[in-house]
């Protein structure tokens, strides 16, 4: 089970899953790393197929916030930051993404056209996906008016908090071809860390998390950037699909601003990114989050995306930073 406890009144969350599901006496467990738990029970998972443990594991990913008011939890998101030196201090995460959008507009002319351009086309994919939460396009003059949020964000630069849950089955290489007729592989994973606090950071426009998570996975499946076919990205704000996309190499570090605007990043261009719509329309339930992409990308191998689908799509990529960049898991998928 990915989630994060502290959303839900319940806790011990996977004694509740498991029974609901009649899974007793089997067992189950919780994963937690902020908004990548999802992305890292599917690693769990993996290893515990690997090791011998078992040869069939169900990944689900579950979270509800709107029992929660938005000040409650931009409070328990702000913990996901460093308690004693940023938090206490008031520290939100839209915040903390709005210093990383100032610093990278210093550093390489990234605009505000450029953070607009990310929110429109993520709202576009959105508009086609039927599990989206707004399925509703904009357009850049609506973004631009929308109410401001935390300079230089407005509210169409930000993920909204939602309910949400996905599930997907990882086995064994026997099991998975004797269970599915069209088997997806998980061919390369990486996980890394970086400073907890933004203080001890050496830059603020860079994700080192997902830069060393991706060259794990990129040397364990055997490819580059230039062989990923879509990808389903981290886009709690626009800034952080631009940021990520530097950081997976898809393109140099500042040059993510004009991805979107240049059509590279559309469907029809050279690399799909969050042709389902990201995080910006399906919104984030947050331990749901890294299996929801997960599901897209196998869906997108698969040729079963309808009118979102990329022609062609045989390697697809889903990371997912945990909290501000502390933690980062990056998949890569393929089929046969």
């Amino acid at each position: 089970i990915g989630a994060v406890p502290e959303y839900h009144k319940q806790r011990s969350l996977a004694g509740v899953v498991q029974e609901y599901l009649g899974l007793v006496p089997r067992p189950t467990w919780l994963t937690e790393v902020a908004c990548a738990s999802g992305s890292a029970a599917i690693r769990t998972a993996w290893m515990a197929i690997r090791s011998g443990l078992h040869d069939v594991v169900a990944v689900i990913g579950c979270q509800k916030m709107t029992e929660l008011s938005t000040p409650e939890i931009l409070a328990l998101m702000g913990r996901v930051g460093e308690v004693q030196w940023e938090s206490g201090f008031g520290t939100t995460f839209p915040g903390y993404y709005a210093m990383f959008a100032r610093r990278h507009m210093h550093e390489f002319g990234t605009t505000r056209e450029q953070l607009l351009e990310v929110a429109v086309k993520n709202h576009h994919y959105g508009a086609m996906n039927p599990r989206a939460l707004f399925r509703k396009e904009i357009t850049k003059e609506k973004a631009a008016a929308s109410e401001d949020v935390a300079t230089p964000f407005q509210v169409y630069d930000c993920c909204a908090n939602a309910d949400g849950a996905a599930c997907v089955i990882l086995a064994s290489e026997e099991r998975a071809r004797a269970l599915s007729p069209h088997p997806v592989w998980l061919s390369g994973m990486g996980c890394a860390t970086a400073s907890m606090s933004v203080l001890r950071r050496p830059s603020l426009v860079g994700l080192p998390s997902a830069e060393q998570a991706a060259r794990q996975a990129y040397a364990m499946a055997g490819i580059g950037p230039r062989d990923v076919k879509v990808a389903d990205v981290h886009d709690c704000f626009t800034i952080a699909e631009i940021m990520v996309v530097e950081a997976l190499g898809f393109c140099e570090q500042g040059k993510g601003g004009c991805q979107a605007s240049s059509g590279r990043t559309a469907l029809g261009g050279a690399l799909p990114v969050n042709p389902s719509g990201g995080l910006k329309s399906k919104g984030h339930p947050v331990g749901a989050t890294g299996v929801a992409q997960a599901v897209e990308i196998t869906t997108q191998l698969r040729g079963e995306a309808e009118k979102r689908q990329v022609k062609g799509a045989r390697v697809g990529l889903t990371p997912k930073t945990g909290g501000k960049g502390a933690s980062t898991l990056v998949h890569i998928r393929g089929v046969a």
